[in-house]
C-alpha cells in the first residue's frame, strides 16, 4: 500500500509517499512551491498540475491530508483551505480515497504528544522511517507524518475505539 501524505499550503505544500511492506518505507518527499507574485488562480493551477504529476508517477492508493485548522490569520486559513481543496480534487480525479487528520491527531500518532513541536515531529518521522537525518523542509516532514498517521490508523484492531 502506498499513501500520499499532504501538508497543504498555497505557497508551500508538503508531500510524502510512504509504502508499507510491512515496515514503513519512504518513497519520496518534498515540497511544491508556488510564486507569491502570481495570481491565486495561477498558483492553484500550478499546485494541481504538480500534484497530478506526483500522483501519476507514484500511483498512491490513498491520500492522507492534514485538515485545515482555524488560524488566527483568516487570510492564511483561506489560502490553506484553497490548497487543500485542490489536493482533494486531484486525489478524487485520480480515484483515490481521501482521509483527513487534524494536526493534533497527526502529532499524537507520530510522537505520542498532540502538542509536539515541528522539531519533535521531524525527529520522530526520521526515526519511524529509519532515516539518518530529519526530512527537510518541515513541510515535507509534516506530509510524511500525515501518511504515517494514516497507516498507523489502519493498524487499530477491529472493534477498538479510535
Amino acid at each position: 500500500m502506498f499513501v500520499l501524505g499532504i501538508d497543504p499550503g498555497l505557497t508551500t505544500t508538503g508531500y510524502g509517499v510512504i509504502g508499507r511492506f510491512p515496515a514503513l518505507k519512504p518513497v519520496v518527499a518534498g515540497i511544491i512551491r508556488t510564486r507569491v507574485e502570481n495570481p491565486v488562480a495561477v498558483r492553484l493551477k500550478e499546485l494541481y498540475e504538480s500534484l497530478m504529476i506526483l500522483i501519476e508517477e507514484h500511483a498512491p492508493e490513498v491520500m492522507a491530508i492534514e485538515q485545515v485548522f482555524t488560524n488566527l490569520n483568516r487570510q492564511t486559513a483561506i489560502a490553506v483551505g484553497r490548497a487543500a481543496g485542490v489536493a482533494i480534487l486531484a486525489a478524487a480525479q485520480s480515484g483515490m480515497t481521501v482521509f483527513e487528520y487534524t494536526p493534533t491527531a497527526v502529532k499524537s500518532a507520530v510522537t505520542g504528544d498532540g502538542a509536539a513541536g515541528k522539531q519533535a515531529v521531524q525527529k520522530m518521522v526520521a526515526r519511524r522511517l529509519n532515516l539518518k537525518t530529519a526530512p527537510q523542509p518541515a513541510d515535507a516532514a509534516d506530509a510524511l507524518a500525515v501518511a504515517i498517521c494514516h497507516i498507523q490508523s489502519l493498524q487499530v484492531p477491529a472493534g477498538a475505539v479510535r
